[in-house]
């Protein structure tokens, strides 16, 4: 199989890594060779945090280059904005609706950007969602990441492998079943 790169993008605190620790786990579980990378920047502080995951059945590298992702998850559209480069000329972008002020915005340096979600349909394939709000409906905005990670698997073409053992064997067990409801949600979304 051709090596599949999947580039997630957010704030710190969105639950980003965790996403992509799921998602990888999910792959090595079904046999893929996985490789992870994280870049968390100013991550506790509100700054941009990003995961690249890189499946195949012979990955060398846990970098993407570019250009060559074939999907982009943008937690926030700001930094769903910022990532487009990564995507190949075909590639894929979901982008949760949700807006988090960096830290220029907050202290009034800079003002947030408007237009941002026609910016990114006008110039790439796009998937808006509004994962947050959906998160918000299930009872507990903390799954918005494992929305997305359903949508990600959707889109894929990942849904044969076993999701909610992925999800049971890797999130506290209170939070099991809504971790799995998001995750249907997600996918049903997508």
């Amino acid at each position: 199989m051709e090596t599949k790169n999947i580039v997630l993008v957010g704030v710190g605190g969105q639950g980003t890594i965790t996403a992509a620790k799921l998602l990888t786990t999910g792959l090595m579980e079904a046999g893929f060779d996985v490789k992870m990378s994280e870049i968390h920047g100013m991550s506790q502080r509100g700054g941009s945090v990003s995961s690249l995951v890189r499946y195949g059945d012979n990955v060398q590298s846990p970098v993407i280059e570019i250009g060559s992702a074939d999907i982009v998850v943008a937690f926030e559209k700001l930094e769903g904005l910022r990532s487009m480069e990564y995507l190949k000329p075909k590639g894929k972008m979901v982008v949760n609706d949700t807006e988090i002020s960096p830290l220029s915005v907050v202290i009034g340096t800079n003002a947030y950007p408007e237009g941002i979600l026609e910016e990114i349909e006008s110039k790439i394939d796009c998937r808006v969602m509004s994962a947050s709000k959906m998160a918000e409906a299930l009872g507990n905005n903390k799954v918005t990441n494992v929305i997305l990670l359903g949508s990600v698997i959707k889109l894929m073409g990942l849904t044969e492998i076993d999701w909610e053992s992925i999800i049971s064997k890797n999130v506290k067990e209170k939070f099991i079943d809504i971790n799995v409801k998001a995750l249907h949600a997600g996918m049903d979304a997508a």
